[in-house]
């Protein structure tokens, strides 16, 4: 495994700290799980900001629109 040196608050060497308290066995899994959330979290965001450009643009092409009403009519319910 990959070992990095950062700096954190004391706020956040207290809660490290704690780890125990939450179930983890060392401070390297505390960091772990919290790049992994992040890294979810900053994925998600990114695909509902991707999301909200494709809604906009749809909602402007009424081309499209029409196109996707006419084949959705033909799905069956």
């Amino acid at each position: 495994m990959i070992q990095a040196k950062f700096s954190i608050t004391d706020g956040h060497r207290e809660f490290l700290e704690q780890r125990g308290q939450y179930g983890f066995k060392d401070k390297s899994e505390v960091v772990r799980t919290a790049l992994d959330h992040l890294r979810h979290e900053l994925m998600r965001r990114q695909l509902a900001d991707s999301a909200d450009i494709y809604a906009e643009i749809y909602s402007g092409d009424e081309e499209t629109r029409e196109w996707n009403d006419s084949e959705l009519s033909k799905w069956p319910e």
